[in-house]
């Protein structure tokens, strides 16, 4: 196949790609390479992708329709989209709603006008477990998501209801994938696992909002990328969770991690912020259904794997801005 990838830097979509790579497709990769969080991580996971001769990367912004319509006329034709680009993180959110709604929303919309125009019948979406915010668990594609706590889940729902509108539209079949905490080697540096592994093994105060208790459904990277890539199946229109169907506190994750690293956190305690949930978890029950797909890396693995990259890479991990 040949795919048009957005965010191929970023974490999730690196990883989608190299996945692609490796079975033979080809790869149209875009990225902007922001400074979001520290790009080092980018340019380090872009650097791993460039050795596959399938892949032509391109330095680009989907939010800017002019330059996003001239990148994708000029690599026509395609299978499909896999829209990954976006601005992630909640509290970040907060701070800056308008940059989100312009990647999350503008951005997935501007991909779903130019599929329109050029017959792309098959777009993937990636979307959030945020767009829950605290509904009966475990969280069901068919619940409520209309009180997003946030303007990250916000900017979200915003695409996922676009996608909708072109799906019932023009005829498009598309797949919205709900990603639940995704962690793993090279993850990013505003998430907690990263964070953890960096604090606890370069003995810096753990910072912990709230009192730990929280729970998150943690979806190991590999198995998120390998359900985005079963997504391109034609379905019609589908909203699908990808979740390790499995939550656990923070504390659970920092004491494991210290078995892991053989040093004891010590930590410092901030209120937890208004935008975050307490606790997710994720039926798979779709996923299963209509995509075969089921994780397939356990936690403890996964852990143990994102604590090997980071001491394989700590010459220049330890030095990631993690703000």
């Amino acid at each position: 196949m040949r795919i048009f990838l957005t965010g191929c830097a970023g974490f999730i979509s690196s990883k989608t790609a190299e996945f692609l790579l490796e079975q033979g497709n080809e790869v149209i990769g875009v990225d902007n390479l922001n400074d979001a969080y520290d790009p080092k991580l980018k340019h380090w996971r872009l650097e791993q992708l460039q050795r596959y001769p399938n892949l032509k990367f391109i330095s680009l912004d989907i939010s800017e329709w002019e330059p996003t319509k001239a990148t994708f006329e000029a690599h026509l034709p395609y299978d499909a989209v896999i829209n990954l680009a976006a601005r992630a993180g909640v509290r970040q959110s907060v701070e800056n709603p308008w940059v989100y709604i312009s990647t999350n929303t503008t951005g997935a919309l501007n991909l779903l006008e130019l599929c329109r125009q050029h017959g792309v019948q098959k777009y993937v979406l990636a979307s959030t477990s945020s767009l829950y915010g605290n509904n009966e668990r475990p969280f069901r594609e068919d619940q409520p998501t209309d009180h997003p706590l946030s303007p990250y889940a916000s900017s979200k729902k915003g695409a996922e209801t676009m996608c909708y509108t072109y799906h019932h539209l023009y005829g498009l079949d598309i797949t919205v994938l709900r990603y639940f905490t995704v962690y793993g080697p090279a993850g990013r540096p505003d998430m907690s696992i990263f964070r953890f592994i960096r604090w606890i093994a370069e003995e810096e105060p753990l910072q912990l909002f709230g009192d730990g208790l929280q729970e998150r459904d943690f979806s190991y990277v590999d198995d998120i990328a390998q359900g985005t890539i079963a997504g391109l199946k034609p379905l019609g229109y589908e909203i699908i969770n990808l979740g390790g169907d499995r939550p656990v506190s923070l504390l659970w994750i920092i004491e494991k991690l210290e078995e892991l690293i053989g040093k004891k956190a010590r930590w410092t305690s901030q209120p937890m912020h208004p935008a975050d949930v307490k606790a997710t978890w994720a039926d798979i029950t779709k996923a299963r259904t209509l995509l075969g797909w089921e994780p397939q890396i356990s936690l403890e693995e996964g852990l143990q794997r994102s604590v090997q990259w980071y001491f394989n890479n700590r010459h220049w991990a330890k030095d990631v801005a993690l703000f």
